[in-house]
């Protein structure tokens, strides 16, 4: 059976392991991404962990899920925040065919989490997927048929960044500014508060965490709402750690999306929550290889 080095890198952990030609994790390991000392000695790490494997294996490719924005075709980093300070073009695929002889692809770890649920999550038998992941911003993905829709330049789906309210999407529906509002009305250090706090004392009464999280689930119906007028899918999947509170939010969201989405539209749509969780990077970047090289 065949086995690929799938890799997945996100800004404090390196995960990675074997899978199968079947899309089955046959092992699992992470490194600190140590993304301060930059983007280079993430190449290095990358170039270690395929030689180590590479060693011992028989594997056919290389599959790299990665934060930033990425030029698919090239295999490399077109745009990334200071966060990863000079990971903006660093290269994968070029590297790793020179030095190993293995065909690479590399896809931004957003779009990955959302073909993973696509392919083997949420989103199975979907004709149309759009997928958000709610973090410290809202990253966005939409599956048509297989296939991640990119854009002209690759920049599809940035919702973060769409206009909501005289502000942003992510400004105001992220699991950030959840954490934020509920420091800023308590009067207290943002940095005494998380999403599973806020969570816990709404779970128990607290109003001002009630109020904040309803307040939350109406932005993100708002946006998945203006989201689908112009996509039209007929699923729509939620990831994010703090999605994770599935129980207590879907009732929320979906009530809102109901008030925010015409009925036609609101019929057609699945509401559904991210399956994959954490090997979502991993399985994406295998599927999205897979789907280039039999392409190619």
């Amino acid at each position: 059976m065949k086995k690929y080095i799938s890799i997945d890198i996100g800004g404090t952990f390196i995960k990675y392991g074997l899978i199968n030609e079947n899309g089955h994790i046959l092992e699992k390991n992470q490194v600190e991404t140590q993304a301060s000392l930059g983007g280079e000695q993430i190449l290095e790490k990358v170039l270690k962990i395929v030689g180590i494997y590479k060693q011992k294996e028989k594997v056919e490719g290389v599959a790299i899920s990665t934060a930033g924005m990425v030029d698919a075709k090239k295999g490399s980093i077109r745009y990334a925040s200071e966060l990863i300070p000079k990971y903006t073009g660093i290269q994968f695929k070029e590297p790793i065919k020179e030095k190993f002889d293995l065909p690479c692809q590399v896809e931004n770890d957003v779009n990955c989490a959302g073909l993973a649920e696509y392919k083997a999550g949420a989103g199975k038998d979907s004709k149309i997927a759009l997928i958000l992941t709610i973090g410290t911003g809202i990253g966005g993905c939409v599956v048509i048929n297989d296939e991640v829709y990119h854009g002209v330049s690759g920049s599809a789906m940035e919702v973060g960044y769409m206009k909501v309210k005289d502000s942003t999407f992510e400004t105001l529906g992220s699991a950030k500014a959840l954490v934020e509002k509920v420091a800023n009305l308590k009067n207290d250090n943002v940095d005494n508060w998380d999403g599973k706090k806020v969570f816990a004392l709404a779970k128990s009464g607290d109003e001002v965490c009630i109020k904040a999280i309803d307040e939350m689930c109406d932005i993100l119906a708002m946006g998945i709402a203006n989201i689908s007028y112009v996509l039209n899918p007929d699923t729509v999947i939620l990831g994010g750690g703090i999605m994770a509170q599935e129980e207590y939010l879907y009732e929320r969201i979906d009530r809102k999306l109901k008030i925010y989405l015409e009925k036609p539209l609101y019929d057609e749509i699945s509401l559904k929550f991210a399956s994959n969780q954490n090997a979502a990077g991993m399985l994406g970047a295998f599927y999205n290889f897979q789907n280039k090289e039999e392409n190619i």
